[in-house]
């Protein structure tokens, strides 16, 4: 099942309901036959459950995460380098064995 929103008008005023249906169609469906044919003012739209409010971080906690993002970049361009200079001194070596032989 999953959560739908929608706008319905019930006696010249708008409602927002909620209704939970297997798809779109069936919540337009369950909507119509609950509140009238013509009562439907949109057409459903589905929520997403896990979706919470994020609160805006402190300006040391986005500090922190800033520098938390910065030694991970710089861990990985490490890496990256180490990898790239392995791969040359290999070519090298193969590079050198060839015209040895």
């Amino acid at each position: 099942m999953y959560k739908f929103i929608a706008n319905v008008r019930i006696k010249n005023q708008l409602v927002k309901t909620i209704i939970f249906a297997d798809s779109q169609i069936h919540a337009r469906l369950i909507i119509q036959y609950l509140y009238g044919f013509s009562s439907l003012v949109n057409t459903p739209i589905q929520v997403n459950e896990t979706s919470k409010l994020i609160r805006p971080l402190s300006p040391q906690q986005s500090r922190i995460n800033a520098l938390k993002v910065a030694k991970n970049n710089a861990a990985k361009a490490l890496k990256a380098e180490k990898n790239r200079q392995k791969i040359a001194k290999a070519q090298q070596t193969i590079a050198n064995t060839m015209r040895s032989s």
